[in-house]
C-alpha cells in the first residue's frame, strides 16, 4: 500500500481528519501471534489483561507494587474473548492473572474462562463499567474473583488500589487524578495529561512513568505532551465545526464523526447546548458522552455492541460487513453508524418520575 495515502503529514487536515490512523490498515501487525503469545505468556508468572487507557494503565502500575515483573496483555473491551482464550491457551499452569477495567458485553461468551480458571493459581477482575447480573454471575460462578466498583463513584484504579492493600502515598493521588478524567470530572488540569500520554505513549513506557513519578508527569513528558497537543486541537476543531444537534424525543445530541479527542468534542458540543454527544470514529466505533441532563449512555450502547457508564460509554455498531461498507463510512461521514446510535436515543424505554426505566 502507498503509505502517503494515509499519512497525515502529506494529506491535508480536513481528508486526513476523516480516515482512521495507520494501524487500521495494517491489521495483521496488531494481531497476536503464536510467537508472540508464548514469549509474552510463557513463563509469565502474573498477567495483567487491561484497556491500555490511563484507567487500565493505572491498574498496571499498582498491580507491578505487589508482583513486579507482571506482563501486561493489552485488550480493547472488543477484544476481550480473545484475551481471556489467549491467555487459557498460552499462559503456564499456576499463573497470577488479573484482568482489569474491562466488562463483557452481550457479545461476550468468555470462552476459555473456565479454562484458566483451571489452570492460573488465582484470578481476579477489577473494574468499574456497569456489569449484567448475567455477565456477574458468569464470571462469579467461574470461580473469578470479581470486583465492580460504583460507576459514578470510583475508576477500575481506585477498585484496583483498594482491593490489592496498602500502596505508597503517590498511587492513591493517581488514582484520584485518573478518576477526576474517566469520571469526566475534570476539577484537576493533570487528569486530561494523564489520558493524553496513555492515548500517545506505548503501554510500558506509560505503566514505567506513573509507576515512578504518580500523577506528576516530568518535564519531558509535558513537553511531549505540548507539541502533541497542536495536531490533536486542529483534529478537535475539525470534528466541532462537522457537528450538528439532533433533537430525539426531547434529547438534544450532538453528533459529529472524525478521528479527533472525543471527550473534548462533547465538552465543546455541551457549551452549544447539547444534552448528549455522539462522536463517530472513522475506525467505525464511536463514543457517547453525557451531562447532568443526560445519564443513559450505557443504555444506548448497549443497544448497538458495546457499554460504559451513565455519563460515557462507548460501542461500534454491527453494520461493516466489508471494506466497501468502511470506505461508504468514510465518505459519508458515518452516516450509516450516526443513524444507528440516534435510532438507539429513540429506542430507550420512558423513565418514570424517579429515573427508572419503564416499558413504552
Amino acid at each position: 500500500m502507498d503509505d502517503s495515502l494515509i499519512d497525515p503529514e502529506t494529506l491535508p487536515l480536513e481528508r486526513a481528519s476523516l480516515l482512521p490512523g495507520a494501524g487500521f490498515f495494517a491489521p495483521d501487525e496488531e494481531e497476536r501471534d503464536e510467537a508472540e503469545l508464548e514469549a509474552t505468556l510463557g513463563d509469565a508468572e502474573t498477567v495483567v489483561v487491561a484497556d491500555p487507557d490511563a484507567d487500565g494503565l493505572a491498574c498496571v502500575a499498582f498491580i507491578r507494587e505487589f508482583h513486579d515483573g507482571a506482563r501486561l496483555l493489552p485488550a480493547s473491551p472488543h477484544e476481550l474473548d480473545d484475551a481471556i482464550a489467549d491467555l487459557a491457551e498460552f499462559a503456564p499452569d499456576g499463573v497470577r492473572v488479573y484482568i482489569c477495567d474491562l466488562c463483557p458485553d452481550e457479545r461476550d461468551d468468555l470462552t476459555g474462562l473456565a479454562d484458566l480458571v483451571e489452570r492460573a493459581d488465582s484470578v481476579s477482575w477489577y473494574d468499574h463499567h456497569q456489569w449484567s447480573s448475567e455477565a456477574t454471575d458468569r464470571v462469579e460462578t467461574a470461580g473469578v474473583d470479581l470486583v465492580v466498583g460504583d460507576s459514578d463513584e470510583e475508576c477500575s484504579a481506585d477498585v484496583t488500589l483498594r482491593s490489592l492493600g496498602e500502596l505508597p502515598r503517590r498511587f492513591a493521588e493517581l488514582a484520584a487524578v485518573t478518576r477526576d478524567h474517566d469520571l469526566w470530572i475534570r476539577d484537576d488540569p493533570r487528569s486530561d495529561d494523564l489520558a493524553d500520554y496513555a492515548h500517545w505513549e506505548e503501554p510500558e513506557e506509560y505503566v514505567a512513568v506513573v509507576r515512578e513519578h504518580g500523577a506528576d508527569l516530568p518535564t519531558e513528558v509535558e513537553a511531549f505532551l505540548e507539541a502533541e497537543r497542536v495536531e490533536k486541537q486542529r483534529l478537535i476543531d475539525k470534528a466541532v465545526e462537522r457537528a450538528e444537534l439532533r433533537e430525539v424525543d426531547g434529547t438534544t445530541v450532538g453528533v459529529t464523526y472524525g478521528r479527533c479527542s472525543q471527550n473534548e468534542v462533547a465538552e465543546a458540543l455541551r457549551e452549544q447546548g447539547a444534552d448528549a454527544a455522539v462522536v463517530v470514529k472513522p475506525a467505525g466505533s464511536a463514543s457517547i458522552r453525557g451531562t447532568d441532563g443526560f445519564e443513559r449512555c450505557h443504555e444506548v450502547a448497549e443497544q448497538v455492541n458495546g457499554g460504559g457508564h451513565p455519563k460515557a460509554a462507548g460501542c461500534k455498531p454491527d453494520i461493516y460487513d466489508d471494506m466497501l461498507d468502511y470506505a461508504h463510512h468514510w465518505t459519508t461521514r458515518g452516516a450509516v453508524a450516526k443513524q444507528v446510535i440516534l435510532d438507539a436515543f429513540r429506542n430507550l424505554p420512558e423513565e418514570d418520575e424517579e429515573g427508572v426505566d419503564t416499558e413504552r
